[in-house]
């Protein structure tokens, strides 16, 4: 950050750390606008990036660009995503903790698009193999499936994610992407049925509809007008200009592919949402006695053909519920209202297990098999503070999941800044910050909370409604400070609060929720027969989704409010065990167009992301914090006595340099590792001071030199010529033996090349690239044979058991010299290719006390017609074995092994050429490690010979 600190005029501050007046929200917000103007989107409030939603393209995520930031320190240059991304990769790495990076903001600020930049980040700049690229691909391409099923356009954003994701990657001992794994959170399951005006249902739907080809269509029984379907035409929004839907359609299904998907399972997925919008098309008639019956014949018919029911059960379902009365079931029928509901209810249901299948369909495409010892960073894009004409129970649920974000947010933040001044000594001035604990337990009190009393009146028995459960909030939490209802409220908050309202005021500002569906969407209940035929599905997907153990599972299946507060309790533990980076985004406008900047929208946004109260937690006294050896390698051209170099101590360096600087006592502080300056005029002149330095070396130094010969300009004139000298001196000598004139260019040129090194060192044992040495050096074979194996020796342990690394060693000795071995090196040898199980009793039962050491499939070639049978091979403690099914067929001892063993094509020859019995020809799929095995076994490695021809 320090090397751009001059554009500070033009484009406001990088961080707001350095603000002058970090306590005015309106220069905060200010500098929000100026670098908005210029598309400077990002900006740091400390280590905490703020990012502007630009709504248009900038070319600042290209390759060169992640280049840039790659090993790169966070503050060197201009604040980007990519530092976050960079800074807590290489923590992961060098502190050997587990990172994660929190992305928050309201709907449409971005957060989706700032965690796919993360995930590309990594996806290009993280070392890679064959299995490596497979998961980077497959961690790429879940985002476009995961939005596709549950993603949708609201009033506020065109792709709001409507559920929140928290995704663990996992990086193995070299830093590569090996696996991961998603967390999903309150999918908005309401929105598969209903849909506020100018809203959409999820994307998939209309993608199927645009994108699906024609005979899938017929086979699926759609149409290609999205205005057939119920459950699409409530939003009367079947379009979008932002969204193509018949391209997107293509990348979704190339990214089923790609995770690991096979026809026959995206086929049974795509009936399940054909069967979503078909069960939307299924309409009631009200018969003389009152009850429904259905009136749509062939929607029943689709439905059991997509999803492998039996149809009439499934049309019974939809119009009666199974009571069970004195141990008796009994089917009652449904009215008109409770019919619709009844399916309303499956189609909620079926989309919303679906959704679940699909995310952990994803995390087996991802599994890594020794995640264990894996580092993780995790990735958290969860739906942001939401504010709608209309709040309901999705509404309160995401609000209640801000609360606790933010909470974390203040104690995270807090407590990483208290342990940083306590670490370097310096004393800790508590910062005065709004606490919205109170609110956190307002809503998830034990008992006397909201989503206690929610379904203590969800579980009652007589007739509880959504006014009664508001009747109640009033009895029970009705004098709580940031609670109000119509009942409780005075003349003039009553005239913007109905009747079936009650009111949060929120860390974020004040927000009113309708209790109307609060009930029915906690409870999330679907009657049992319509679970029964679920459970009956030939859909292999319907048929996990829907486990018969509920069936007969006589337990209460937790509310839904309640399952969401224990998720977030789990993912609030999965962060707290990790060292946090926080993205905040903001949307610059609701219009989502470019360049256009709202204050309004922006200072509220600024409110409830808490950045005010972060800039005051950040500065606690101090703007600005370097380590020593930064700030001393930044600015010791200021002081003649740390120029060129300073040989002492640090932290003496530093003191002497800002004693010439002239810096009071006050204005900054020396930790133990770094110095604290407190105001941002003291950094600002000290950085003026610096670019007049660099300005007045460069244009002025006859005038300098004709100046005052102890003036300290004069001086730093002078060494800088006699440097220039030096190294003129040090190229002409260059190539000569080492002297005085060039001793400092060798040991320089011997620096750059270890360096160079370090940083390009082979990727695994059998990586025989070396960086050519320049000529000024003699290069020792030393770092040849060391390097290529040092990145391994701590990991070899936990990769090979002590006696497969001695099997592999032995390996190498006999098949170095053969073409294939080289790709058998990463193919793990075993313990024995066959169980006890494998192997017939007989058998076992004829080896008497003899331990079979090893054993392994092979099949017997006959000299005279070299006709295949089927054997195993198994090594004894002194012999081998031959085995077919139940008898011993030969019997090879050890000590018969004179003479030479050769392979060729899979085959052996084990046996001695000198014994009577004539040789042995084997086949097997494991024939390096065989062989290997037998070779040790016998105690005859050096009798093994391999012929490369063979």
């Amino acid at each position: 950050m320090e090397s751009a600190l001059t554009a500070r005029d033009r484009v406001g501050v990088q961080d707001f750390v350095l603000l002058e007046n970090y306590t005015s929200e309106a220069a905060f917000v200010e500098n929000l606008r100026r670098r908005f103007k210029e598309n400077l989107i990002y900006t740091y409030i400390g280590s905490v990036l703020v990012s502007m939603n630009p709504y248009k393209e900038l070319e600042i995520y290209s390759r060169q660009h992640m280049d840039r930031y790659r090993g790169v320190s966070f503050f060197e240059i201009s604040p980007h995503i990519y530092a976050v991304s960079d800074n807590a990769y290489r923590s992961m790495r060098t502190e050997r903790r587990d990172q994660c990076i929190l992305i928050s903001g309201e709907s449409g600020a971005g957060k989706t698009e700032a965690s796919k930049k993360v995930l590309q980040y990594y996806a290009v700049t993280c070392p890679a193999s064959e299995q490596v690229q497979t998961v980077k691909d497959r961690l790429l391409q879940s985002n476009p499936v995961l939005e596709a099923f549950g993603n949708a356009k609201t009033l506020r954003n065109d792709n709001s994610s409507r559920f929140g994701k928290y995704m663990d990657v996992q990086f193995d001992f070299r830093g590569a992407p090996v696996g991961g794994h998603i967390l999903n959170y309150l999918l908005e399951k309401s929105r598969v049925v209903h849909q506020n005006h100018g809203e959409r249902n999820f994307h998939i739907f209309y993608q199927l509809i645009e994108g699906g080809e024609e005979d899938l269509l017929r086979r699926l029984g759609l149409e290609r007008n999205p205005q057939l379907y119920q459950y699409l035409v409530k939003g009367n929004c079947p379009k979008v200009s932002s969204i193509n839907d018949r391209n997107e359609w293509k990348v979704v299904r190339k990214a089923l592919s790609i995770i690991g998907f096979c026809e026959e399972e995206v086929e049974e997925l795509l009936n399940i949402i054909a069967s979503v919008l078909h069960l939307g098309n299924v309409h009631f008639e009200e018969e003389d006695s009152g009850s429904a019956a259905v009136t749509t014949e062939t929607q029943i018919k689709y439905l059991a053909r997509l999803l492998a029911v039996d149809g009439t059960l499934l049309k019974e379902a939809l119009t009666h519920k199974k009571i069970t009365a004195k141990g008796e079931e009994l089917m009652s029928p449904l009215n008109l209202e409770q019919a619709a509901s009844a399916r309303d209810a499956l189609s909620k249901a079926v989309y919303g297990r679906t959704f679940t299948w699909l995310v952990n369909k994803i995390n087996a495409s991802l599994v890594y098999p020794t995640s264990r010892s894996a580092s993780v960073i995790g990735l958290l894009d969860i739906y942001g503070f939401e504010v709608f004409q209309h709040n309901s129970f999705e509404q309160f649920c995401i609000n209640y999941c801000n609360e606790k974000l933010q909470q974390l947010f203040i104690e995270l933040t807090l407590k990483s800044e208290q342990e940083e001044y306590e670490s370097e000594g310096i004393a800790w001035e508590p910062v005065p910050f709004f606490n919205n604990k109170i609110i956190c337990d307002l809503v998830e009190e034990k008992f006397r909370g909201i989503i206690s009393i929610l379904d203590e009146e969800c579980l009652r028995p007589g007739d509880a409604s959504d006014i009664t459960f508001l009747e109640k909030l009033e009895d029970t939490v009705g004098g709580h400070p940031h609670f109000v209802t119509h009942k409780l409220a005075d003349g003039k908050v009553r005239k913007v609060l109905g009747r079936d309202e009650f009111r949060l005021l929120h860390y974020a500002g004040e927000v009113n929720y309708s209790v109307n569906g609060f009930l029915d969407k906690n409870n999330d209940l679907l009657f049992r027969n319509l679970k029964e035929v679920m459970c009956q599905s030939e859909n292999n997907i319907v048929t996990q989704c829907f486990d018969r153990d509920e069936l007969t599972d006589k337990k209460r299946p937790e509310t839904t409010a309640t399952q969401f507060k224990n998720s977030l309790a789990k993912l609030m533990e999965i962060l707290m065990s990790k060292e946090p980076s926080y993205i905040r985004c903001i949307k610059p406008n609701d219009a989502k167009q470019p360049g256009r900047f709202d204050e309004m929208l922006i200072r509220h946004q600024v409110k409830y992301l808490g950045l005010m109260e972060n800039l005051r937690v950040r500065r606690a006294g101090f703007a600005y914090r370097r380590r020593y050896e930064v700030f001393l390698q930044r600015y010791k051209p200021l002081c003649p006595e740390t120029w060129p170099n300073w040989d002492g101590r640090l932290a003496d360096g530093v003191s002497t340099l800002v004693k010439h600087l002239g810096y009071k006592p006050d204005e900054f502080k020396l930790g133990r590792s770094k110095i604290f300056i407190r105001f941002p005029k003291t950094l600002f002149a000290t950085e003026d001071a610096l670019e007049v330095k660099k300005h007045n070396s460069l244009v002025g130094q006859s005038a300098w030199t004709r100046s005052a010969p102890t003036s300290s300009l004069y001086l730093f004139i002078v060494t800088s010529r006699c440097y220039v000298l030096s190294l003129r001196a040090c190229f002409i000598y260059r190539n000569h033996p080492r002297c005085p004139e060039n001793e400092y260019f060798l040991d320089y040129v011997r620096y750059s090349f270890l360096m160079n090194l370090r940083r390009n060192l082979p990727k695994n044992v059998l990586d025989k690239s070396w960086p050519k040495p320049p000529p000024a050096l003699i290069e020792s074979c030393i770092p040849r044979v060391i390097f290529p194996l040092f990145p391994f020796f701590p990991l070899l342990p936990s990769i090979f058991p002590r006696p497969q690394m001695e099997q592999k060693v032995t390996a190498s000795e006999i098949f170095r010299d053969k073409d294939s071995y080289p790709q058998s090196v990463p193919k793990l040898f075993v313990g024995t290719r066959l169980s006890t199980e494998e192997i017939n009793p007989k058998v076992l039962q004829a080896l008497a006390n003899d331990k079979v050491k090893y054993a392994v499939a092979v099949t017997k070639y006959d000299r005279k017609g070299y006709r295949p049978r089927s054997r195993q091979l198994l090594l004894m403690s002194t012999f081998a074995v031959i085995v077919e099914q139940g008898k011993l067929k030969q019997r090879i001892d050890y000590s018969a092994l004179r003479g030479k063993g050769r392979s060729w094509g899979g085959c052996m020859d084990p046996h001695s050429i000198s014994c009577v019995q004539g040789d042995v020809v084997l086949q097997t799929d494991h024939l390096i490690e065989a062989l290997t095995k037998l070779a040790i076994s016998a105690d005859k490695v050096s009798c093994v010979n391999v012929s490369q021809d063979r």
